[in-house]
């Protein structure tokens, strides 16, 4: 039998527990879900290759899912809120 790949990149955190917790009970019989740890280096470089920002991720049959594209800091966007400037 065929089953779909879930892969959730977590760090372990609170709200990484929760998307697990909801991802599992989602699950059905054709999904094969695995949980990888951000703290392992080549969980990491795996999550940089697929272009993951910020976690939780979740990697479905090898494509970063819509919801989790797109998120993550970026430092320009910071620095126009303020972030390296001096208050005088």
């Amino acid at each position: 039998m065929t089953k779909r790949k879930i892969e959730v990149f977590s760090a372990g955190c609170p709200i990484c527990e929760g998307t697990i917790e909801d991802i599992q009970k989602e699950a059905c019989s054709s999904c094969d879900v695995a949980v990888l740890d951000m703290n392992r280096p080549e969980v990491e470089r795996k999550a940089r290759s697929l272009g993951i920002r910020s976690v939780p991720a979740v990697v479905i049959d090898g494509r970063l899912a819509d919801c989790c594209s797109g998120r993550g800091i970026n430092i320009d966007t910071l620095k126009k809120e303020g972030l390296g400037k001096s208050i005088e």
